[in-house]
């Protein structure tokens, strides 16, 4: 009764203030009418939106400035480029534990901001400061040291920064929605989204006006508008810490799962309990206000650490040898992403191609459209933006209401099937581009003086859009995933955990084009010469299709066996709820 009594007073209690473990500006229990939803997360999206902006004004061109500027060939800036990607995206792993265990979000996303912006005013300086910018193509084929040090410094800077912005922001955001509030859970819903279509908005003017200014300006004049756009957003973020809802950290997410591993191993030997209710839990109340995990039957081993033995009162034990029933599901939901996270870098691999052999591509083709402007060879790019802003609008605005009503769930589709059916686009993406291609090498064996040129930079439309109709599907699919299934007391990391599937497909990529490189030279002709037109990409692209849709067959077995986030939802019981199937948010 008195339990019942507690529970009535929460929810009342609840529509005035936010009991998520998370606190206002001051530290105390945030206000629900003035902090959080969207009248903070507009904040966060414009500083991702200025992010997102500078990363793609320099990302998208950096195989163009190393092939140009640093006079790298074609193999060696794709490797640069990848390794840079790889880096700046598995970084996050690093900034989101820092950001979940000491820093905080906020401060995360505020330092973090700092070194990016260093890093952008180091890029501006290579190209002002006499003693370090680079020499003029026309005068020399050699980059000089001086120049070319100081721009990967500066570009890993950027990656460094990333690292901290990136895991912390997107996180930061996610929690300005209370999980367990039904209306701003479905507005969390939609925030991915939303975020995505800032990301995008970002995307397309760093790849149209900046790459614009660095083709027909300068490279240096490019680096000051990113700069200053990178400055200002930092501000926007910064006036908006009022309105901000901040979750504490509260040292090492990492070391409860460690805890767990070692009571289950000490306490191997000991039998199953014949009731899981009778695993030890510690009851939640208003003042602890973490949420807690429901038991559940996968990975049964790491139960024992729960076991309760007669004789040892709970609270005199260690934690490293008594766990709690959450704190087992909590590793358990880490272990069940392994699989997930190793099945979706084929993805990952095949969204690398777009910033590297993409890009490339559009620079052997007639870019020329009105009056003999010439389009930047990275502008193709705003292709993919423009197909992913597409994606998310019809899925936001059109499939969730209909499959709501069709599913009679709040999210319409489970997380994971949303991921598959974007991986079907990117496999549609890979055969696309070998036809592409083939047809553009049939073109050059035909006029090998004229090339290419005659062919459209607009025959590269296709396999962008489609790759980015996939991202509005798989990316944001990812990011859901990996902030939603973790550990509360780990989205940062979550959200790392998602960048980390394209650093780590990036690196991939690499090993991939050597390999390749390395077996068809032994058995032939090598698929990737001095340039384009001695490089067979199309058997390369065939490849990657190959590969993608062979594990897009693993994924969906992984997939329809995948166990989801089961949350307590009262004070009483154990009344719980598969988190993909009421609400895939809570």
């Amino acid at each position: 009764m008195e339990v019942e009594k507690a529970t009535e007073t929460r929810k009342v209690d609840s529509e005035k203030w936010v009991y998520d473990s998370s606190v206002d500006h001051k530290g105390r229990v945030p206000l629900r009418a003035s902090t959080g939803v969207w009248k903070a997360s507009l904040f966060i999206i414009a500083i991702e939106f200025g992010e997102r902006l500078s990363y793609f004004g320099l990302a998208t061109s950096l195989i163009i400035y190393l092939t140009k500027v640093i006079h790298q060939d074609l193999k060696t800036a794709a490797r640069s480029v990848n390794y840079w990607g790889g880096v700046t995206t598995l970084m996050p792993l690093l900034g989101g534990f820092v950001a979940d265990a000491y820093l905080g979000r906020f401060w995360t996303v505020f330092f973090s901001s700092i070194i990016y912006l260093l890093g952008l005013i180091l890029l501006t300086l290579s190209w002002f400061v006499p003693s370090l910018r680079a020499c003029d193509a026309a005068v020399c084929h050699e980059p000089r040291k001086a120049h070319e040090v100081a721009f990967f410094i500066a570009i890993y800077l950027i990656s460094l920064g990333t690292g901290g912005h990136k895991p912390s922001l997107e996180s930061f955001g996610g929690d300005q929605f209370d999980d367990d509030h039904s209306e701003e859970r479905k507005q969390k819903m939609s925030y991915f989204n939303w975020w995505n279509s800032g990301l995008c908005s970002g995307l397309l003017l760093g790849v149209t006006l900046i790459v614009y200014v660095q083709d027909y300006v300068s490279w240096g004049a490019a680096d000051i508008i990113l700069t200053g756009v990178m400055a200002s957003s930092l501000v926007i973020f910064i006036v908006g810490r009022p309105f901000y809802r901040y979750r504490v950290p509260r040292g090492s997410p990492l070391t409860p799962m460690l805890q767990v591993l070692v009571a289950a191993i000490k306490k191997r030997h000991l039998s199953y309990p014949a009731n899981p209710a009778e695993l030890y839990e510690v009851p939640t109340s208003q003042k602890d206000r973490d949420r807690l995990l429901c038991h559940t039957e996968n990975l049964k081993f790491l139960d024992k650490a729960a076991i309760l033995q007669e004789g040892s009162p709970a609270e005199k034990q260690s934690p490293w040898r008594l766990a709690t029933v959450t704190k087992v599901e909590e590793l358990k939901l880490l272990l069940n992403m392994i699989p997930i996270w190793l099945a979706t870098l084929p993805f990952g691999i095949t969204v690398s191609q777009g910033s590297t052999f993409f890009i490339k591509q559009g620079t052997t083709l007639n870019r020329e459209i009105g009056n003999g402007f010439l389009i930047p060879p990275a502008s193709i790019f705003a292709l993919t933006a423009i197909g992913m802003i597409i994606s998310v609008t019809i899925y936001e605005k059109i499939l969730v209401p209909v499959l709501r009503r069709v599913t009679g769930t709040e999210r319409g589709i489970k997380i994971l099937q949303r991921i598959g059916i974007g991986m079907i686009f990117s496999v549609t993406t890979m055969v696309t581009a070998a036809l592409v291609e083939r047809k553009r090498l049939g073109v050059v064996e035909k006029d090998p003086v004229k090339g290419s040129l005659s062919m459209s930079v607009f025959w590269l439309a296709p396999q962008f859009i489609i790759i980015g109709v996939g991202d509005g599907f798989t990316l944001v699919g990812l990011q859901e995933y990996f902030y939603d299934q973790v550990p509360d007391s780990m989205r940062s990391l979550g959200i790392a955990f998602y960048l980390s599937v394209i650093g780590a497909a990036n690196f991939l990529s690499s090993l991939l084009i050597t390999v390749v490189d390395h077996v068809t030279e032994k058995y032939g002709k090598s698929w990737f010469g001095k340039d384009l037109n001695s490089s067979r990409l199309d058997k390369f692209y065939w490849l990657l299709a190959g590969m993608t849709a062979a594990n897009l067959v693993v994924f969906v077995f992984l997939a329809r066996r995948y166990s989801y986030k089961n949350v307590q939802r009262s004070l009483a019981v154990a009344d719980c709820y598969e988190g993909d199937g009421r609400d895939s948010m809570a």
